[in-house]
């Protein structure tokens, strides 16, 4: 046998010289791909390295590290195979492998696109001293990742024409029976990842919680640990805080003090209308301070009642509780010099002459 006659012998339905062909086209897709992905790829990343840019970055080497060897081999077997010709169940089974190849490969990418979100996350959180959210963060990576490929297997599997109905409606059976045995901890986790999208507080913020408050120390994916001022830690679960109406004192831009002082019902008229002019001058001294309004507010059980309300210019407690005292101390020596008494609970009682008393029978 001569090679034209061996070059013309038919092997399932192709000759020899369509197979080696095929062989050409398939070894030249796999060297041009192999050269894309080392040489082409290699003087991307040269570049990248001169910019300021991290995207750049990113993409060489998720197509350097996450485009496997062997999804060029198959994308290079599948193209030489399109010139050989088989069977309509031969061919539609080839065109069943390239798209499940393809879903693989893009699920590595995918995985590999969600890892570096993450980790400039992450790393963004950490340069801002925000590392509250790195477990929350951490998880919902872990849950993207996982849906992908659950997504990708069950494609794959429907591609290759298996049933995965009944697969689907298992899996969704045991999802709501895992979900239903562990609400709790769903919820939490769940709840965590809001703190951390919504960032309603932070670590080193103090909140208020019903009758509890303190200085947020960590937040995890199940719980919050918050230190009290007298000194014991507090732990909050995620979803029963989310749940509660929080304040937060460390996102206060100004504190309001409101504040009443009495001076007693003996008080001659000309001395009370001073009193609005003493306070706002004790404020006028006041560098992080100033005064909103002074008024005569009520008549009291024993004292004729003022309210006086100002702003501290900063949210630090310990700010405003300087200031208060100052503005006491200031008070009192204002109120001697003008010869004002601060009002306290006092009862007058009042004798009508000539009035007699008799003792009741017992």
């Amino acid at each position: 046998m001569d090679v034209s006659q061996w070059l013309e012998y038919t092997l399932y339905g192709n000759p020899v010289a369509a197979w080696l062909i095929a062989l050409a086209i398939t070894v030249g897709v796999f060297l041009v791909l192999w050269f894309i992905k080392t040489v082409v790829i290699r003087r991307l990343a040269k570049l990248a390295e001169h910019t300021k840019n991290k995207i750049d970055d990113f993409v060489v080497n998720l197509l350097r590290n996450r485009t496997k060897g062997l999804f060029l081999f198959i994308v290079s077997l599948l193209a030489g195979a399109r010139y050989l010709h088989f069977t309509s169940g031969v061919d539609l089974f080839l065109a069943k492998l390239m798209i499940s190849v393809v879903c693989l490969q893009g699920a590595l990418w995918g995985t590999g696109i969600i890892t570096y979100a993450l980790s400039e996350m992450l790393e963004r959180k950490k340069a801002e001293g925000d590392i509250g959210g790195i477990g929350a963060f951490t998880a919902l990576g872990l849950v993207a990742k996982v849906g992908i490929w659950s997504i990708v297997i069950l494609v794959v599997l429907d591609n290759f024409g298996i049933d995965i109905t009944a697969l689907v409606a298992g899996l969704g059976i045991g999802g709501v029976a895992v979900a239903m045995a562990m609400k709790g901890i769903l919820s939490d986790l769940f709840a965590s990842i809001s703190i951390a999208l919504d960032k309603p507080f932070v670590i080193g913020d103090y909140i208020v919680v019903g009758d509890q408050n303190g200085s947020v120390e960590h937040i995890g994916l199940k719980t919050t640990r918050v230190r009290a001022l007298s000194g014991e830690q507090l732990i909050f679960s995620n979803n029963d805080l989310l749940e509660s109406r929080i304040r937060n004192y460390k996102r206060m831009q100004k504190r309001r003090i409101v504040f009443s002082l009495g001076v007693t019902y003996q008080t001659p008229h000309e001395k009370l209308v001073k009193i609005p002019t003493i306070v706002r001058e004790i404020f006028d001294h006041q560098d992080r301070a100033t005064i909103d309004r002074v008024h005569f507010k009520t008549f009291g059980d024993s004292a004729l009642i003022y309210e006086i309300v100002y702003h501290v210019a900063v949210p630090d407690y310990a700010v405003f509780m300087d200031i208060q005292e100052e503005v006491n101390l200031e008070l009192v020596k204002k109120f001697e010099q003008e010869g004002l008494e601060f009002a306290y609970p006092t009862q007058t009682l009042f004798l009508e002459k000539g009035a007699s008393f008799t003792e009741s029978p017992s």
